[in-house]
């Protein structure tokens, strides 16, 4: 042992024989911990060794709660050309991560007070970035396992391989430069009105990018509304994008889309045999989403037993399926969208307000097309850079009468009808330049509406309630389409789940009144 103690301390009064304090670090921390016997020793010390790696000036935090173990690594670390700091449980090493922001924490598994695995989770849920790396005893790989699904950057056995943790350390190190990269890019790309897949360098559009990326890091609910068509799909999965859960599902589904008898189903799933046709168990949109992010679109069109049910969910974080006697714990950002207003919403009972609350913690509003127009070139280029590659076009713009046609027009469909409406005259377009002929046969041209017949008049005195005048005006209107729902919706404006509930309503209420009538008389 003595002459094990010399050997190692020449090599260590030796720097330029061993290839720097660096390696000497090295050499003394697999001595002293025991990874490397004597013969190992030597030939670990007279290999050629690689110029000293670059000084990197990452933090790295140390978290070990025995104190041998923590020196040492702190100093072979620090030898690497990283800073250090070292923490002796979890707490201390929370506290660390909140006041000294390391970049990289190496923490041991099993520690008084907050083990690792309850400091990766902590960590976890902080939107600032941090490789977090686990040290586990032998019988341990399985909790290592499970740590790296919560979102550890790797794990490394005890007792540590000076090269393996050294490597770990470089990947980290790299990781978090291409981030840095990414992150300056997609700055250059914010300035030039580009975040995500949303285009606008204008004012309205900056104020939605400022917005978008305040919440990104947090876990907040947010409301995300404007018109139909304005993009508010691709906020949420821009903010999808910019979260910690960017690499987790991303679910997006349209309440306003799905029967109400099958909503429930749909959002929280069933077990086999729940109802008349459940031949399987089915699992929910918010198992589907797990650990990512959840878009539950036209929320407002939502049934109300099915909004209860929801707040409940978003509360206790818990859900249970249809059938199911026990329930089962979620981890979902939930987001919402509406193209109405929402307190409007609440006002006619379509949302409950207590959700409504729950929901809007942070509110996005996108603006409509007409109010930012300042954006249609840049909105034209890249729709037009995804129509060539759709459709193998070359098509290089559009004309200056086809862009001042644009800028006159209201875009009553905002994104979405312009999308549309390049896609159309791309397809047909024979040029480089999109040209008035190619756009679709009376674009941008008022239609008047033909005037009111006596016939389909709606009379109404003075002194009928408003919801009087709403079901005559609906009773007309379906009067005037010969009972066609679907144009009457579109007619009155309403979607044709709302036109239906109305007819249910007025249905129970002839009931009613019948049944009065043949009692009095």
């Amino acid at each position: 042992m003595p002459e094990k103690c010399y050997l190692i301390g020449s090599f260590v009064g030796t720097p330029s024989a061993t290839g720097g304090p660096a390696h000497a670090a090295e050499l003394r921390f697999a001595f002293l911990h025991g990874s490397i016997g004597l013969l190992g020793e030597v030939a670990f010390v007279i290999k050629t060794r690689e110029a000293l790696f670059c000084m990197t000036q990452e933090k790295v935090l140390i978290v070990e709660d025995e104190e041998n173990e923590r020196s040492g690594l702190a100093e072979l670390v620090r030898a690497w050309g990283y800073e250090t700091e070292t923490a002796s449980d979890g707490v201390e090493g929370l506290e660390a991560v909140e006041r000294w922001n390391p970049a990289i924490v190496i923490t041991d598994l099993r520690m008084p007070r907050m083990d690792g695995m309850q400091l990766l989770e902590h960590i976890a849920a902080q939107p600032q970035q941090v490789a977090v790396i686990l040290l586990t005893a032998q019988g341990s790989i399985d909790s290592a396992v499970s740590a790296m699904k919560i979102g550890a950057f790797d794990f490394i056995e005890k007792p540590v391989n000076a090269t393996r943790l050294r490597t770990i350390l470089q990947n980290a190190s790299r990781l978090r430069g291409t981030e840095r990269e990414l992150e300056a890019s997609r700055r250059k790309l914010r300035d030039i009105g580009v975040l995500g897949s949303l285009i606008g360098p204008s004012k309205r559009m900056q104020e939605v990018f400022r917005l978008i990326e305040m919440v990104a890091p947090s876990t907040a609910s947010v409301l995300i509304t404007g018109e139909s068509g304005t993009g508010k799909e691709l906020v949420a999965r821009t903010i999808h994008s910019l979260s910690s859960r960017k690499t987790k599902p991303f679910v997006a589904i349209n309440c306003a889309a799905i029967p109400e008898t099958l909503i429930e189903s749909e959002i929280f799933g069933h077990e086999k045999g729940a109802f008349t046709g459940a031949f399987e168990r089915r699992i929910g949109c918010f198992e589907l989403a797990e650990n990512g992010t959840l878009l539950l679109d036209e929320i407002g069109e939502m049934p109300i037993a099915t909004q209860a049910k929801l707040l409940r969910v978003l509360e206790d974080r818990k859900l249970r399926r249809l059938g199911s006697k026990s329930e089962t714990a979620v981890d979902v950002l939930v987001l919402t969208a509406t193209n109405k207003v929402p307190e409007e919403a609440v006002a006619s009972g379509h949302l409950r307000n207590d959700l409504f609350y729950r929901l809007n913690v942070f509110n996005i509003q996108l603006p409509p097309l007409r109010e930012h127009k300042e954006d249609l070139p840049d909105l034209v280029q890249s729709l037009l850079a995804d129509m060539n590659e759709k459709h193998n076009r070359k098509v290089a713009g559009v004309s200056e009468q086809v862009s001042g046609l644009f800028q006159s027009y209201a875009w009553p469909g905002n994104v979405r009808e312009l999308r549309n409406t390049l896609e159309r005259a791309a397809i047909v377009c024979d040029g480089a330049m999109i040209e008035m002929k190619h756009l679709a046969p009376g674009f941008g041209q008022v239609i008047p509406r033909a005037p009111v017949q006596e016939a389909n008049a709606v009379r109404l005195g003075v002194g009928t309630t408003v919801a009087e005048a709403e079901r005559l005006l609906i009773l007309k209107t379906l009067e005037a389409t010969n009972n066609n729902k679907t144009r009457a919706a579109e007619m009155l404006g309403i979607s044709l789940k709302t036109l239906h509930n109305k007819l249910k309503e007025y249905g129970a209420q002839g009931a009613g009144e019948a049944e009065a009538a043949e009692a009095a008389s």
